[in-house]
């Protein structure tokens, strides 16, 4: 769309344009300009909704040109991308994006709105009006809140998210997991089956439940224990509050947040094996990531944290846009 609008084509932007509602937009009606503005409004919805999901489960893009984004809400282009393992805003799997960062975990979400308004910029000849165009772009912003305060809260074991107490309890968490390397994946899941009934001012239920969770056992200071036990006793009391079970919180927790994801060291073990032609670990791997929820004790070796040595090997940390 970008590529017709800048060459001038117009007929063909709206050829283009109508050809798409029509095949994969049905529902929103013949083309118009009303059809236009409605269909941008479900582009800016599932962009918001796939990126939500990305921050969900850690995964990270590594190149959202505009070339690389579907206005089917749709992740494409699989090009350096990953998982995070331990938790870091900053994190890019793209190492010529490394200096600039447009493109890590923390980013996403802003990028994906510029993206948008790329689109818009797109369109708006077939439109050609400016403040609805912007009021529908600016829609993306609430659509990304509530989907990831509600994410948010699911992943906490809530059902749903309750204003600026929320909002503090889930800004401190995020602000402690960047603390110490800590990995995303597993803190989740520990978390989910860490018995909240018990008495956190003993620190020792909480060290005993979260230590697997975590790469550098030398960076856990009693600053930070004290502070994630001050964290821990607010959530406690958030998800008492709530009147929420030990088992319905535990079980929202599990459908949230993965048990496995596809590891960037999964990967690239993967690959080596099928480059010396054994191709029977990325059919495993495909079994496992059919059921990323589920327990599957047979695959617990697919849940395992990054190891040491794939800290900084090629293919295990980094990519660049040609590997």
């Amino acid at each position: 769309f970008q590529l017709l609008t800048a060459r001038n084509d117009l007929a063909l932007l709206k050829q283009l344009v109508d050809f798409t509602i029509r095949t994969d937009f049905p529902h929103l009606g013949a083309p118009s300009t009303a059809t236009y503005l409605e269909w941008l409004r479900e582009i800016c919805r599932s962009t918001a909704e796939m990126i939500v999901h990305w921050q969900r489960v850690g995964f990270v893009h590594g190149v959202m040109n505009t070339d690389n984004m579907s206005i089917l809400g749709l992740t494409i282009d699989y090009g350096p991308y990953g998982w995070l393992e331990n938790y870091d805003p900053k994190w890019t799997p793209n190492t010529t994006d490394g200096d600039m960062r447009r493109y890590c975990y923390g980013k996403q979400p802003q990028i994906a709105y510029w993206n948008v308004v790329q689109l818009a910029n797109a369109l708006f000849p077939l439109i050609n009006a400016i403040k609805p165009v912007q009021a529908v772009v600016q829609e993306f912003h609430q659509y990304y809140l509530i989907g990831w305060q509600n994410m948010m809260a699911n992943k906490l074991g809530l059902e749903s998210f309750n204003g600026e107490a929320d909002a503090a309890l889930v800004n401190e968490l995020l602000e402690i997991l960047t603390l110490v390397e800590t990995d995303m994946t597993w803190f989740y899941r520990l978390l989910a089956s860490l018995d909240l009934r018990q008495d956190f001012k003993d620190l020792t239920p909480i060290m005993t439940a979260l230590m697997p969770c975590y790469y550098v056992p030398e960076q856990l200071v009693q600053e930070y224990w004290l502070r994630l036990q001050a964290w821990m006793q607010l959530y406690q009391q958030r998800v008492q509050t709530a009147g929420i079970t030990e088992q319905a919180r535990s079980e929202l927790m599990n459908r949230t947040n993965p048990k496995y994801v596809l590891r960037n060291y999964l990967a690239q073990q993967a690959i080596d094996k099928a480059e010396a032609g054994d191709f029977s670990q990325i059919a495993t791997l495909l079994e496992v990531l059919r059921k990323p929820y589920d327990a599957q004790a047979e695959h617990e070796v697919y849940a395992a944290k990054r190891p040491d040595w794939a800290r900084e090997r090629p293919g295990c940390s980094m990519l660049s846009c040609s590997s």
